[in-house]
């Protein structure tokens, strides 16, 4: 089954990191820089490329550092010094003159508990060096030269609609705290949850999350520093379909903040209001997931449950704004079902541009998930953001910057250029001043009358006195002149000499910057060396623990079964007891039945041999008596039963004698009589709970009334009372106690039971070694001996 979807572009898999951040965040980039905020996020099933498409790899950095890359590249000449600009915890921007933005960074530096901000002077970290190359750096042209900037970064993660500050500072490791042995986490020796941070809504009605970390930064260097600080602390799992899965939501955001210059272009406009403040979120969302296939158990079940409930939030909101615009509607879109649609909440309704990207994974496992997210992708292109307008940011006249500069560079040169011959002439000019400070006055030089002979004589006498000072202080002059000129010269002679040293110096120094250079190069190389094996480090560590963890689950896992696995063989072995218990006793019932059948059947078979054998013994007594009552009527005895070995050793096995033939008288075989069983009424009493024996020999109680209960009327009737009581023998057998006793009248008139005897019948089996069978009876026992 094929299925398209329609997109404004697509990428292929051999599309490099560089093109996709010239179509994509380049443009949010530069609407940064022209006071516009933007919103980035990538989307995708998990395992599809989304926190490598926003991060990167050394030698292949993702758009992330891309971006602060061309951000700073842009700026960097135009930037701020720090703390000039300082976030009011207010979503805004505060300004500061120099020497409270100086004392604050005293008070920041002689604070301890408060993290300092990274230097910018710090030498570049060669891992991120390698991230992007000088070739692919780029940075935007129209830039505004009249205002200054600052950049402010923070990094946040929303973790089961829990939003944690990835930058805060804290005493204890929020995202894996230390654990007791019973399960309760733990830190100085008391129990501390970590604290989420809450949503607030600024007085320009823009989302932002109150009490979250913004680090001032001033190169892209110390920006992938905060981030790599935060990254190292963001919530990672190792599941079925990722070794290393986002288990939250991450928000990158960098705030520009930007300020015009006054009119003489040296110092920041000192108003609140002309501070523009515009930001760019880099959102690496969690993937989606299926717990069938990812195997999830406990808290990463929690986990993705709640990943899964904040995509679909996102979706419901995007489905709603696409019925609103395309039907009219004024439905109702839910924001505040997810912290992460309630953040993005005013980009959402035309604060900002906002760009997806889809990362798609060409798993044949990863088909539904897919197809939903391309479903999704493509439904979202149809919602219309609205257009940013532009904001001004002062009527001040452009170039302020440029002229400063021109005029602070112009300055020195023509000083530079005055401070040869031109010097005598500034002295000259000075001197000129002095002169005609100490001069003379000139009297006043009108002539009203031609016959006037007295101002023109008192002019020409100041004149010549004027000229005569004036001499005096010219040679004078001449003469300090020479003397300086000479000191000039001395001063010179001197500065060459000086100069001659200092360029031996130079060349001395310029060995040792070789050598400090090549000193320097090395280092840089083990420094590089060191951050690699630091990052190898850090992730066999990540890795190393999560092997941890899931060895540990393994254990938990083996002991379970291994506890599982000894009750289900102690239950086996209880069974295999019971049944070999209740084999053995069927064997012994059947062994006891099959024996009671054979002895009844040979004892059937001895009767009717006996019967025939007496039957032919009377045929021919009357055929004896015939013939002799024919010969005479001689009288003739009647003839004995013949002794046969036989019949006297299964004599003692018959239980009652066949009926004889009713000329021949019955034979009765010998047997102990029972004491019970005399002429008197018995009241038996058997209870309901007896079990009814296979034995030969019963107790058979003549003229007893059969009770289960005894009553005082059934023994009113009778003289004699007999309980059959059954027990369980030493040996395993059922034992049947006949307790015996006499019945007798109370004075009240009652009935009482005198108990004087018992009888106990008790089987026994052995084993057999013959035929031959020997039945013995004593004492009311029946005991079977070989």
């Amino acid at each position: 089954m094929t299925t398209q979807y329609s997109f404004k572009k697509v990428f292929g898999i051999n599309t490099t990191q560089m093109e996709l951040f010239e179509d994509v965040a380049k443009p949010l980039v530069e609407d940064l820089i022209h006071c516009k905020n933007g919103l980035l996020f990538t989307y995708g099933v998990t395992g599809s490329g989304k926190t490598f498409t926003m991060t990167g790899s050394p030698g292949e950095g993702g758009l992330l550092p891309r971006s602060l890359d061309m951000l700073f590249n842009s700026i960097g000449p135009f930037q701020a010094k720090r703390f000039v600009f300082k976030p009011d915890e207010k979503n805004g921007m505060e300004i500061q003159n120099q020497v409270d933005a100086l004392l604050e960074r005293q008070k920041r530096d002689s604070q301890q508990s408060v993290p300092k901000t990274p230097s910018s002077r710090q030498r570049a970290d060669p891992e991120f060096a390698d991230m992007i190359s000088s070739e692919e750096a780029c940075k935007s042209e129209n830039v505004d030269e009249d205002c200054c900037f600052s950049v402010f970064v923070s990094y946040i993660e929303i973790y089961n609609n829990y939003i944690y500050d990835l930058l805060e500072d804290a005493p204890y490791d929020p995202i894996r705290p230390k654990w007791l042995g019973g399960g309760t986490p733990v830190r100085n020796n008391e129990f501390i949850p970590p604290q989420s941070k809450i949503l607030r809504e600024d007085q320009n009605h823009n989302m932002y999350v109150a009490g979250c970390t913004e680090v001032e930064v001033k190169s892209t260097e110390e920006a992938f520093e905060v981030f790599w600080k935060g990254q190292k602390k963001r919530r990672i799992a190792n599941t079925q379909l990722n070794r290393e899965s986002s288990r939250s939501h991450s928000v990158f955001t960098v705030k520009l903040a930007q300020a015009p210059l006054d009119a003489d272009g040296d110092h920041i406009l000192q108003d609140k209001n002309q501070v523009n403040v515009s930001q760019l979120c880099l959102v690496d969302l969690a993937g989606s997931e299926r717990t069938s296939r990812t195997k999830a158990e406990g808290s990463r079940l929690r986990e993705a449950g709640n990943i899964n409930q904040s995509l679909m939030t996102l979706r419901t909101c995007m489905e709603v704004l696409r019925e609103n615009q395309m039907c009219g509607t004024n439905k109702m879109v839910p924001y505040r079902d997810s912290k992460v649609t309630h953040l993005f909440k005013n980009y959402f309704d035309g604060e900002g541009k906002v760009r997806m990207i889809v990362c798609v994974n060409p798993n044949a496992d990863d088909y539904e998930e897919t197809m939903l997210v391309m479903r999704f992708a493509e439904m979202t292109q149809e919602v219309e953001v609205a257009r940013p307008v532009d904001r001004p940011i002062c009527f001040l006249p452009a170039g302020r910057r440029h002229r400063n500069q021109a005029f602070r560079n112009e300055f020195p040169r023509r000083l530079d250029e005055q401070g040869g011959p031109s010097l005598f002439v500034m002295l000259y000019a000075y001197i000129n001043n002095i002169t005609e400070m100490n001069l003379p006055a000139l009297p006043p030089c009108e002539v009203v009358d031609p016959a006037d002979d007295q101002t023109l004589p008192r002019l020409i006498e100041v004149l010549e006195k004027r000229q005569r000072i004036r001499q005096m202080m010219t040679e004078e002059f001449n003469k300090t002149a020479y003397t300086l000129k000479s000191m000039l010269q001395q001063f010179d002679s001197q500065l060459n000499a000086k100069e001659t040293f200092l360029h031996d110096q130079q060349s001395k120094l310029g060995e040792k910057e070789k050598v400090i250079i090549g000193q320097r190069t090395e280092l840089e190389r083990l420094e590089k060396k060191s951050k690699t094996l630091e990052y190898k480090i850090d992730i066999l560590q990540k890795t190393t623990g999560m092997y941890e963890q899931d060895k540990r689950s393994l254990q938990q896992e083996l002991e379970t079964r291994e506890q599982r696995l000894q009750r289900e063989l102690s239950e086996r072995r209880r069974m295999e007891q019971r049944m070999q218990g209740m084999v053995t006793d069927t064997k012994l019932k059947w062994e006891k039945e099959c024996e009671r059948r054979v002895n009844a059947k040979q004892l059937e078979m001895q009767n009717k041999l006996w019967v025939k054998d007496e039957k032919l013994k009377q045929l021919k007594a009357i055929v004896t008596e015939s013939s002799n009552g024919s010969g005479g009527g001689c009288p003739t005895e009647r003839p004995e039963r013949p002794s046969r070995e036989r019949d006297r050793n299964i004599g003692q096995k018959r239980s009652a004698s066949p009926s004889p033939l009713p000329t021949a008288p019955p034979v009765h075989p010998m047997h102990r009589r029972s004491h019970s069983a005399g002429g008197e009424k018995w009241v038996d009493h058997k209870p309901s709970s007896n079990l009814d024996l296979d034995t030969v020999m019963q107790p058979i109680i003549p003229n007893a009334i059969k009770v289960s209960t005894p009553s005082e009327k059934a023994l009113s009737k009778c003289h004699k009372y007999v309980l059959r009581h059954q027990e369980l023998a030493s040996d395993g057998e059922i034992e049947t106690k006949l307790i015996k006793g006499n019945v007798f009248k109370t004075r009240g008139g009652g009935q009482a039971v005198q108990f004087t005897d018992i009888e106990t019948l008790k089987q026994e089996y052995q084993t057999v070694t013959d035929q031959s069978l020997t039945l013995q009876l004593k004492s009311g026992q029946m005991r079977r001996k070989p």
